[in-house]
């Protein structure tokens, strides 16, 4: 492992695509990442998070050191123009020297050889020198959202009808229209790659009518909400069992009542599918979250942040 008075600079450092082999090394890179928070995920995810060698729409970046790995990052496309970076992380001993500066171009040169006009990444609103970082490598503010948790409950009610089929016009018009879409400057979970979001289409509710369900809240006057079911997966919990999780892509509403409603639909939702735990997504604002408590949503403790890099002209 280099130590900290190590004298290489990163112009001296390669710049590779990661690989199976570097599994080792990335996680004791990030044995010390977030040991206050329970540690840090990727060295336990690495071999699925990990792309295949003919994965053409997705690359993961690794700055070789020799005996140590110095930083590495993935850049995924999620649509034609779309690009998403994640897991950027930096060798404490190679902190405050560029890495994250080259290992963030390497991603924007791939991802605009591909097509990208915008990048993007999320944050973790407690992680201070990563938003700095951030915005020190060119990226601006984007919006910020939570996490809701509807308990699953078969039985649960709302003061409003739910529709959950032959809805996509009315999802998709209610969508355009609202302030959650303003907020979230139109972004939702992406359908396929998990943390990640994008610009929401009328095509992908359109497949999600197909595969899993979008709801619309119905009223006499019209839609009062719309939200959708993005994904299951299991995760183990602090008790080191398995849980199943149901991942609702974004949710938008007019007020409380519409609220109830939609959570309740999705509770109940989750409980057709035996989940354990739920999470919705919703944009950050003191009304919307304080909706979602007072309709009787557990929510996070903190937000996550957003932040996009325009790459039209890079």
């Amino acid at each position: 492992m280099t130590n900290e008075n190590s004298t290489a600079a990163p112009d001296d450092l390669e710049i590779r695509r990661a690989t199976l082999d570097d599994q080792e090394a990335v996680a004791a890179m990030t044995s010390d990442i977030w040991s206050d928070r329970g540690g840090d995920y990727l060295s336990r995810v690495y071999p699925d998070w990990l792309e295949e060698p003919t994965d053409d729409h997705k690359r993961t970046f690794l700055m070789d050191a020799g005996d140590a790995v110095a930083g590495i990052v993935q850049a995924v496309m999620l649509s034609d123009d779309e690009a998403w970076f994640q897991g950027l992380r930096v060798h404490s001993d190679y902190r405050r020297r560029g890495v994250s500066q080259r290992l963030n171009e390497a991603c924007f040169d791939w991802a605009v050889d591909r097509g990208a006009t915008v990048g993007r990444l999320m944050i973790f609103s407690w992680n201070a020198p990563a938003l700095g970082a951030s915005r020190a490598a060119g990226y601006e503010p984007d919006t910020e959202f939570r996490w809701a948790h509807p308990k699953p409950d078969a039985e649960a009610e709302g003061p409003h009808p739910v529709t959950t089929a032959g809805n996509v016009d009315r999802a998709w018009r209610y969508w355009t229209a609202s302030t959650a879409r303003d907020h979230l400057r139109g972004l939702a979970l992406d359908l396929e790659e998990s943390w990640a979001l994008r610009e929401l289409t009328r095509s992908d509710l359109e497949t999600l009518a197909d595969e899993t369900v979008v709801f619309t809240v119905d009223r006499p006057d019209g839609v009062a909400g719309m939200s959708y079911r993005n994904r299951t997966y299991e995760r183990h919990n602090d008790d080191g069992d398995t849980d199943l999780w149901v991942e609702y892509g974004v949710s938008a509403w007019d007020d409380i009542d519409a609220a109830r409603s939609l959570f309740a639909s999705i509770a109940r939702d989750a409980a057709s599918l035996e989940a354990d735990r739920t999470r919705v997504l919703i944009p950050e604002t003191v009304g919307v979250v304080s909706d979602a408590s007072y309709a009787g949503a557990q929510i996070s403790e903190e937000p996550d942040f957003v932040l996009g890099v325009d790459l039209s002209a890079w």
